[in-house]
């Protein structure tokens, strides 16, 4: 083994993909310093402070999933998320994640993620991964063809659910990966987003004008001529938000 060989980690609970793991891992050079089966081992280990170079870590596994190990982890050993879900892109853009891999894993994608790290710990570079880091980045993923393009929330008038999907509106409509609008909210707890419908969120500060209408409602103006009716309900907190009478 080379004296400049990566030493890295894995944590994968399906035997065959963990063992086809270490080995694309040990092909490309790297010496594979431990392996777990569960997240629970995963942040007992982080927790002894490993001389490691990176952790590629399965997103869902027993005990605490790798996005909870990520999130409680106050280590700034690289992360590279690992999982069949290309739904989960965003939180481990929130995370700072060094790399995001699509299972099957392929050599030749192995080995780009690889030279990152390489160029990472050459630079002295690692991200920490805290969600105090997350909160700051307030982004979130949209679906863009194959893959995926990242949308800041500055730029964003609304979210809207239809048949389990929630769609955010941002210049034009973008398909995310979340199913409710509780998802968005939880994402963005700190964002001040407003429900003023059981199927709409609301970014206050994109609401250019109220006008009133029956029962006590009001249509919410967005950037574009958008009207959108708020609920009874919604009017009175909206009103207050903005502070009307």
């Amino acid at each position: 083994m080379s004296s400049n060989a990566l030493r890295v980690a894995v944590a994968e609970d399906e035997p065959y993909n963990r063992k086809r793991l270490v080995r694309l891992l040990e092909e490309a050079g790297c010496e594979v310093v431990a392996a777990f089966e569960d997240g629970s081992s995963v942040q007992a280990w982080l927790a002894e402070q490993p001389e490691v170079d990176a952790l590629f870590l399965d997103i869902r596994m027993p005990g605490a999933s790798g996005l909870e190990v990520a999130e409680g982890s106050t280590s700034a050993l690289p992360i590279v998320f690992v999982t069949a879900f290309s739904d989960h892109a965003v939180e481990a853009f929130d995370l700072e994640a060094a790399d995001y891999l699509l299972k099957p894993v392929r050599a030749e994608r192995l080995v780009r993620c690889l030279d990152r790290i390489r160029a990472m710990k050459a630079h002295g570079q690692a991200p920490i991964l805290t969600p105090a880091t997350s909160k700051k980045i307030m982004r979130y993923a949209a679906k863009a063809g194959e893959g995926v393009v990242f949308v800041d929330l500055s730029r964003t008038t609304h979210f809207e659910v239809e048949a389990e999907v929630v769609y955010a509106y941002a210049g034009e409509r973008f398909e995310t990966q979340w199913k409710t609008l509780v998802e968005v909210e939880q994402h963005f707890a700190n964002a001040g987003l407003l429900r003023i419908h059981r199927h709409l969120l609301v970014r206050p500060e994109a609401i250019v004008g109220l006008k009133p209408t029956f029962g006590g409602r009001v249509i919410v103006t967005l950037p574009g001529g958008i009207e959108l009716l708020a609920s009874r309900g919604a009017t009175l907190i909206l009103k207050g938000r903005l502070g009307l009478s």
